[in-house]
């Protein structure tokens, strides 16, 4: 009739992990039972991340009562006042108890012991003892007066039970008269203990007190004699019922007569079919709860959760708040009202902690001690770009791409999509900018077209001179494709547009400045450079160099276009929002060419400086080449180093500052025509 204590020990569990206990302490005897207790419990709390802090197993109880004879042995030498020491001074404050008879006695009897020697009383002895099902909490005769206070607020399991009808009215009315005495010989021994009394034709003349056999049972204080229904009283009151439901099955399965002559031939044939049939017998009793057994032939009751109430005058109350039903669904056998139980004193009706050490709070994660128990950890605060947002977590974790983490690094925060737009400062500046460079092109373009049909106009190559001025105001406003969100058409246009127009503008100085060379050699008697000299030779230039700037492009955008993309990794609290450009080489291929064009342009230009004043424009394309190459020479280390709109400001401002570069030739041109 008693339950699997499989079951016992899954609910101690259960209980351990619902209130987050992982620093307890175990307390048996000091035997077989209490070895066994031991050695089953420890590996199952450790499954489940639960330390055993420190394990007792107390000594026999035969030796603490001569201790008790003999009170001047009561120091701190003594080994049972140093083990209650021990268990009463630590840091632990939920012990289990494995709840024999023998394990309560010893341990009532250390806290006595300890109370004399501390001289306090037993209640400041703070604990939460967890009680096995064996616990039935009386005392016996000895320890009559023992302070139950240092148990108030205890959790015990104890075998399923239930109020069952006339039972405490029978208790109420049960007297002790010679014909009962005559038929339980134990009630009358029980009476002369629990009444401190004897009977009138006793042998034993001890007491003073004589026994009447109408004493009420309800008089005894609870730690002698419980008037409600206990677990074991159900069990038997349920074995019995068991018993008689398997004989009248037994009896059902056979016509009578053949089974009344096969107990008569077999005298041990009922007793071999009661409990054949009592394995699979199931009933309800008058109680309401269903009776049956599981395969192993124990009951499968399960237990109850018992919380207990103590007050100073030796008298408790036993609450049920829980269960462990092994028949309930899977996930739902153990059951708790945490609100309903009562802490003792000493916590203040404060959940108690059984933690090795301070819980680690959010933004922090858990490192093993080394040479400690796995419940004892260090608190290590979680890297960059990681957090924890719960209490004791053993790793931080990332954020989502879109989020960031906070300061503390207990939460994550949505981050900003940034761009280069026209409304912020650095965006209005370079518009700014972009506009009055492309109003200066313009203006100078307008005083070319004005004057085209002046000398120095026309002998600079005026249509290659308009190319160059439209090229350059196509490259400032070609700026304006970089700011603003990033679309797919704008992303297609704003590399491979620039890179382009630039292309033509670059083509159209080196044609200029090979045509100034051609020139020169031309003015030489008998040179046959002559031929070469002209309109022609600067547009077969412009027109090739800019191809292959195009052939370039196309193929870029018909292999690994732009396209718009969120940058989340760059930047930490803001998501950039960027045209990524597909083909990281084909991106360095424009840049390379464009340089390659412009390095060619420098070098003629350079080698070229040195002609007399009337082919003086290798001077301005010298010094014009000079500022763009230094320009874009410098603009792969900040390109590379900045990130998110700041990128996008760079590659502007370079644009800006190279076409500003290859503007100043055709104004030190147009200043020269005016001097």
């Amino acid at each position: 009739m008693v339950p699997n204590e499989t079951h016992q020990y899954k609910g101690i569990v259960k209980l351990l992990l619902h209130f987050q206990w992982t620093w307890v302490g175990l307390i048996a005897t000091n035997d077989e039972n209490g070895e066994t207790f031991v050695q089953t419990l420890i590996p199952l709390l450790s499954k489940h991340g639960i330390c055993t802090a420190l394990s007792e197993k107390l000594r026999a109880l035969s030796g603490l009562i001569e201790l008790a004879q003999s009170t001047e042995s009561i120091d701190v030498q003594n080994p049972f006042v140093a083990q209650i020491i021990s268990i009463a001074k630590s840091q632990v404050n939920i012990y289990i108890v494995n709840a024999k008879r023998h394990t309560t006695e010893s341990l009532k009897w250390m806290i006595y012991f300890y109370t004399l020697l501390e001289d306090i009383t037993s209640s400041s002895i703070g604990k939460v003892w967890i009680m096995t099902a064996q616990w039935d909490f009386s005392s016996g005769v000895l320890q009559r007066a023992f302070d139950i206070q240092v148990f108030h607020g205890a959790l015990s399991f104890a075998i399923h039970s239930r109020d069952v009808q006339g039972f405490s009215e029978y208790l109420q009315i049960l007297h002790s008269d010679p014909t009962l005495q005559k038929r339980d010989g134990f009630l009358r021994i029980f009476w002369e203990q629990a009444f401190d009394c004897l009977f009138s034709d006793s042998n034993e003349k001890e007491s003073s007190e004589t026994c009447t056999g109408q004493e009420k049972l309800e008089s005894l204080p609870g730690t002698l004699f419980e008037m409600s229904m206990t677990g074991q009283s159900y069990s038997i009151y349920n074995a019995v019922q068991a018993i008689a439901h398997a004989l009248q099955k037994t009896y059902s399965l056979r016509p009578r007569p053949i089974l009344e002559r096969s107990i008569l031939t077999f005298p041990n044939l009922q007793q071999f079919l009661v409990n054949t049939v009592l394995g699979s017998i199931s009933f309800n009793n008058s109680a309401g709860d269903m009776v049956s057994f599981e395969e192993g032939g124990e009951s499968a009751a399960g237990f109850d959760l018992i919380n207990w109430i103590t007050f100073p005058n030796q008298t408790f109350l036993k609450i049920k708040v829980g269960r462990m039903d092994p028949q309930a669904l899977s996930g739902q056998e153990f059951s708790i009202n945490q609100e309903a139980i009562t802490w003792h004193s000493t916590f203040n009706q404060v959940l108690p902690l059984a933690i090795c050490n301070d819980n680690c709070l959010p933004g922090y994660s858990r490192k093993k001690k080394e040479g400690k128990p796995f419940c004892c950890y260090d608190c290590v605060p979680c890297p960059d770009g990681k957090i924890s947002e719960q209490k004791d977590m053993d790793e931080c974790f990332k954020c989502p791409e879109d989020q960031f983490p906070n300061r503390k690094r207990d939460q994550c925060l949505p981050k900003e999509i940034v761009f280069l737009s026209f409304t912020e400062p650095l965006g209005m500046a370079l518009v700014f900018l972009t506009l009055s460079f492309a109003l200066i092109t313009a203006l100078v373009l307008g005083i070319f077209i004005r004057n085209k049909n002046t000398p120095i106009v026309k002998a600079n190559n005026r249509d290659l001179t308009y190319t160059l001025l439209v090229s350059l105001l196509l490259c400032f406003l070609c700026t304006l494709l970089f700011l603003g969100q990033p679309h797919s058409i704008t992303c297609y246009l704003h590399q491979t547009a620039f890179g382009v127009i630039f292309s033509v503008a670059v083509s159209c100085v080196l044609a200029k400045t090979v045509t100034v060379v051609l020139a020169f050699m031309a003015t030489k008697p008998g040179s046959r450079m002559r031929k070469w000299v002209g309109k022609g030779l600067a547009n077969c230039i412009v027109l090739s160099c800019s191809l292959i700037q195009v052939s370039i492009c196309a193929v870029w955008l018909c292999t690994a276009p732009p396209f718009p993309n969120l940058d989340t990794d760059s930047l930490t609290e803001e998501i950039i929002m960027e045209c990524n450009e597909g083909s990281v080489t084909m991106f360095y291929c424009v840049l390379g060419y464009q340089g390659f064009l412009a390095f060619v342009s420098f070098i003629v230009a350079f080698l070229a400086r040195k002609l007399p004043d009337s082919f003086n424009e290798a001077k301005f394309i010298t010094f014009s080449m000079l500022v763009f190459c230094s320009v874009w020479l410098s603009f792969d280390p900040s390109y590379l180093s900045t990130k998110g709109k700041f990128m996008v400001a760079v590659e502007i401002f370079s644009i800006l500052a190279s076409g500003a570069g290859l503007h100043l030739f055709p104004q030190m041109l147009l200043h020269y025509s005016e001097t």
